[in-house]
């Protein structure tokens, strides 16, 4: 049994105490004498990841354990590995290959929850980054891809599922559908909404913005969504438009959208079969365009709590509410039965100590 003492971040409340654990949690006991450092959260879940330190989901299996391996030194505990578009039998070998990642996880790799589907059912006139692979109203692909691989979401443009049968699929398997690279009017994105689509990719980008007479994607967000993604790096969004989609949407949380250029120096780098190049703190096609970004989710807590978050509400934007959203009860929070993922911050938000499943990983390593 191990202790950690400090300020414990529960994802429901702050603790003065200790929280003691082996492989899961077996209690969290309040103590007014125990020091404000270290801060100790859950670990974080990050549901939109394409690559990092070199590797790039769209390569096969080994580069999606380098990828979830370094994700985990920097906090991130969970993930769903995500693909861009790409031809049928790229994404079918990509999808078999995160199936392999999920049942034989690595020791020392965040675990790999399964696939978000980021292409190939998005408007082509809204691709962001995206390779220009998309594919429109095609359910024997659908099929395909969630027999090859665990898709647990999948990001869709209402213009690439005019009749409905692509939303309808997925949901009969269970999969979480999101609304996003779309240039969809309001209407369209709200009937999606109601047909049961469950939230918005990477919200603001890559989708119709709001106009006070056209609220577009983003309008219909701020208006009825109980869940979005956001990317809080600051150059995704403005700090002011986070703070009005959390106001806004009660389900708001944090991804990384973190491409192989994460973790690397500047230059050229992989995304899907596109070349993208870092220049510092950005990820750009040769345009300017944004192509995901270096975000790790130490870095997203930091960026969180830097533009004014208090810790219990930037925790649960990292680590409770994609757990929530993705309907995993044994993470995201710290309580008695639940998985033993610790993080450990000293005096600031310097990652310091990771506890994965009770075992301690030094993130310098």
């Amino acid at each position: 049994m191990r202790e950690i003492r400090g300020r414990i971040v529960t994802g429901e409340r702050v603790v003065r105490g200790r929280v003691r654990f082996a492989g899961t949690i077996l209690a969290v006991e309040e103590d007014p004498a125990a020091p404000e450092w270290p801060l100790v959260t859950p670990g974080f879940v990050d549901l939109h990841v394409h690559g990092g330190a070199g590797a790039d989901v769209m390569e096969g299996e080994a580069a999606v354990r380098h990828m979830a391996a370094f994700h985990l030194r920097h906090g991130t505990t969970a993930l769903l590995a995500t693909t861009v578009c790409a031809p049928r039998e790229t994404l079918l070998r990509a999808a078999a290959a995160v199936g392999a990642v999920v049942r034989a996880p690595g020791r020392e790799e965040a675990r790999v929850l399964g696939l978000h589907l980021e292409g190939p059912f998005l408007d082509p006139r809204a691709l962001g980054a995206q390779p220009p692979h998309t594919r429109r109203d095609d359910p024997d692909l659908a099929r395909a891809l969630l027999a090859a691989g665990p898709v647990r979401v999948v990001t869709l443009a209402p213009e690439a599922d005019p009749r409905g049968r692509l939303l309808a699929l997925f949901r009969q398997h269970g999969v979480r559908v999101q609304i996003g690279h779309t240039r969809c009017d309001y209407a369209a994105a709200r009937a999606m909404l109601e047909a049961g689509a469950a939230g918005f990719t990477h919200l603001y980008n890559a989708m119709s913005g709001l106009h006070h007479r056209e609220p577009g994607a983003v309008g219909c967000a701020l208006a009825h969504a109980r869940y979005a993604e956001i990317i809080p790096d600051l150059h995704h969004v403005h700090p002011a438009a986070i703070h009005a989609a959390r106001r806004a949407i009660p389900g708001l949380y944090a991804v990384t959208d973190a491409v192989a250029a994460a973790g690397m120096p500047d230059g050229p780098h992989r995304l899907g079969g596109r070349t993208v190049r870092r220049r510092g703190e950005r990820v750009e096609l040769e345009d300017g365009t944004l192509a995901g970004s270096v975000l790790t989710t130490d870095r997203a807590f930091a960026r969180l709590l830097a533009i004014g978050l208090d810790p219990l509400t930037a925790v649960r934007m990292v680590a409770t509410v994609p757990a929530d959203y993705l309907g995993l009860a044994d993470r995201g929070r710290i309580a008695p039965g639940l998985r033993a993922d610790l993080l450990v911050f000293e005096a600031g938000p310097e990652l310091a100590r990771i506890h994965l499943g009770g075992a301690p990983l030094d993130p310098a390593q």
